[in-house]
């Protein structure tokens, strides 16, 4: 019965939808509403999920900012966008549909400059306009936990908050995708006036970090060989004689990187809790 009214929620809503960004035809089973219906509906559960936001609120104010500022530049500034910043998750960045962008701190204090978090953010809106989360479930439709967690009238408590986070986060874009989410990325960050050379420093500064420990950004966003070479000669074409564009390093530092290091400061100041490790953090998990 369960595969028979899988199967006839398919057929119905079975079709094409014009990728906003590319404006090719793909396989989609979902209508543009159930995009912000499932971001309402999982993104709090999601964020329970990972640690919850973290608790310093110019830092939530600071990225949310920068994160509307660019969406004005992308194809569906009509969305309600909506950008937290959250405790766990490692060193990660993920979109859900219909508008909702989340970074870790962990990815927070790798940065240095306001254009690098900006080529972050950039590139979780090119997902969210190209509609790719969908398109990746209608494409992996036998993925039966993610089918029934998209019916409108499943129940929306903490576990299956918990299973569609894990089911979102197994789908894997392919590399097209993922260049056409860079690409869109650079463009949208740069209208609004960033440096998009901060793209580039931020696949730079997770290659690095993937040298001596695994960066879960690349569990869900793959980095082929040819991502930095590819990003060099879109900005080459397009974007190198711009001037003026903001790169923000004293910016980010002050909104971001310094009460990141006073949270630090505080917490190494507490006598650890009994039971718990002295070098937890608060809202990470050991």
């Amino acid at each position: 019965m369960l595969v028979l009214g899988l199967g006839l929620s398919i057929a119905l809503l079975s079709g094409c939808a014009v990728n906003p960004v590319t404006g090719d035809e793909e396989l989609m089973f979902f209508s543009p509403d159930k995009d912000v219906e499932l971001g309402r509906k999982y993104a709090p559960l999601v964020e329970k999920e990972l640690g919850g936001r973290i608790s310093e609120e110019g830092i939530q104010s600071y990225v949310n900012q920068i994160g509307q500022r660019i969406a004005g530049f992308c194809q569906r500034p009509d969305l309600s966008y909506h950008f937290g910043v959250i405790e766990e998750g490692g060193a990660n960045a993920l979109a859900l549909p219909g508008g909702y962008i989340y970074i870790t701190r962990d990815l927070l204090k790798e940065f240095k400059t306001e254009a690098q978090l900006a080529s972050v953010l950039s590139h979780e809106i090119g997902h969210v306009v190209a509609r790719d989360t969908l398109a990746a479930m209608s494409q992996q439709i036998g993925m039966t936990a993610i089918m029934l967690a998209a019916q409108a009238g499943g129940s929306s408590d903490l576990a299956s908050g918990t299973r569609f986070l894990h089911a979102v986060l197994g789908l894997q874009y392919s590399r097209e995708d993922e260049k056409e989410a860079d690409l869109a990325g650079l463009s949208y960050m740069t209208q609004a006036g960033y440096d998009p050379n901060g793209m580039v420093e931020t696949m730079q500064i997770l290659e690095k970090l993937q040298t001596y420990r695994p960066v879960e950004f690349f569990s869900t966003h793959p980095n082929p060989e040819s991502r930095i070479a590819y990003l060099q000669d879109r900005i080459a074409m397009r974007y190198a004689s711009l001037g003026g564009l903001k790169k923000g390093e004293e910016e980010y530092r002050q909104k971001v990187l310094a009460p990141l290091n006073e949270r630090k400061r505080r917490f190494n100041e507490q006598p650890p809790e009994p039971g718990r490790s002295e070098t937890s953090e608060p809202g990470r998990q050991n």
